[in-house]
């Protein structure tokens, strides 16, 4: 028997309250009761022949009865005579369907929650119909979740780090595992003015919403012993307090694989900055890094020459150190391979003349398929002799 059911009939309920459907008519006017369920009734062939069983499948819709309501239709039968057959069924209302699932305590749930909502935050309301089943998942930390609005509407872009908002009932791990939800709701209730809206995503909340952030912590290494800071060679410091350092250095190199920067050679009036791929652009707040050479060590591959054409933006006189046709011709039984879809395609424009052509071999595959030098690979003697035997580049 493929006819309907009261089964069938709870099943299609049951998606209406899975899309949200059965509490958002709570927040609007739409007139969607009452609401027909698709309905399959046995055909003329089905009532002729089949009437026994057509009584069995009235019987048991009737049952299922009082959540839904059924139409009737009247059929002569040529031996049984005039009989109501159902021929539809209707939701008259939410709350009949939200009985018919057992969802009646939910919906009152909801209802509060939403109250409670709008009448704090009004602008919230076109969220709240969007994903009232979200709102219902968080029904237990609402409170919570306005008394986090209603901190951020009241202090403004406050500069504090997120552990120090004294938030009551609050504590700093609740707004942590619901940064997203969270910074949905704040550009919803928030001034556009309190609002960087260059900062997106889940990382970028403190900067988005006016919070310190963690400070960016950048590494050096001092190569000239004689020039200790403090009887320190190895440093690491955050940024904006690296920007007041007066190195006494006529040297500096960049590199952005670790062990090379703990590895590179003790040098005269040089240090070394890790540079932490596209990361480098934070360097452009250090000033003292305009005030001498600087040198960039990267891979011998399309990224590694991407990274040095952004680093000219702010350091137009960079030059770069190892990113040579000699050295990937050096090393070929240590060469690697870049990712197909992650080649840097762009145009360069910043790269020498010497570079840009090794920059467009790569991209060619004049040397083989998306050939790659990581710097890491460079056998450890060719930087110590570049070092040590063209002082006039270096």
């Amino acid at each position: 028997m493929t006819w309907t059911t009261p089964t069938d009939l709870r099943t299609q309920v049951q998606r209406l309250w899975d899309q949200g459907v059965l509490l958002r008519t709570q927040l609007t006017s739409e007139q969607a009761f009452p609401l027909p369920l698709r309905f399959k009734r046995p055909d003329s062939k089905a009532l002729a022949e089949r009437f026994g069983e057509v009584r069995q499948w009235i019987r048991l819709l009737q049952e299922g009865e009082g959540h839904y309501r059924l139409d009737w239709m009247e059929i002569n039968h040529r031996q049984l005579g005039r009989n109501q057959v159902p021929c539809g069924a209707f939701i008259d209302s939410a709350e009949a369907a939200q009985a018919m699932l057992g969802k009646k305590g939910e919906a009152e749930r909801f209802r509060h929650l939403a109250n409670d909502c709008l009448e704090a935050f009004p602008a919230l309301r076109d969220w709240l119909i969007r994903y009232p089943l979200r709102a219902l998942e968080e029904a237990e930390h609402w409170p919570r979740l306005l008394a986090v609005l209603h901190w951020f509407r009241a202090h403004p872009r406050c500069g504090l780090y997120l552990r120090q908002l004294d938030i009551p009932g609050v504590d700093t791990k609740f707004i942590e595992q619901r940064r997203g939800l969270v910074a949905e709701l704040l550009d919803l209730v928030l001034p556009a003015e309190q609002i960087d809206d260059t900062a997106r995503g889940t990382r970028a909340f403190n900067q988005r919403y006016g919070l310190r952030d963690k400070p960016l912590l950048v590494r050096l290494r001092i190569l000239d012993p004689e020039l200790a800071i403090g009887g320190l060679l190895d440093i690491g410091a955050p940024l904006e307090e690296l920007a007041y350092l007066r190195p006494n250095v006529k040297r500096v190199f960049v590199t952005e694989n670790e062990t090379n920067f703990l590895a590179f050679p003790g040098t005269p009036q040089a240090l070394v900055v890790l540079g932490q791929g596209y990361a480098l652009d934070n360097l452009k707040a250090l000033p003292w890094l305009r005030d001498q050479p600087l040198y960039y060590w990267g891979d011998i591959d399309t990224h590694g020459f991407a990274i040095l054409n952004r680093l000219r933006a702010y350091l137009p006189d960079a030059r770069s150190l190892l990113m040579d046709r000699a050295t990937l011709l050096a090393h070929e039984e240590l060469w690697g391979k870049e990712q197909e879809n992650e080649r840097c395609t762009a145009e360069l424009p910043r790269l020498t003349a010497e570079e840009q052509a090794l920059y467009q071999d790569l991209q060619a595959n004049r040397y083989g398929p998306r050939v790659r030098m990581e710097q890491e690979r460079i056998r450890f003697g060719w930087l110590e002799r570049a070092l040590r035997d063209e002082p006039e580049r270096l």
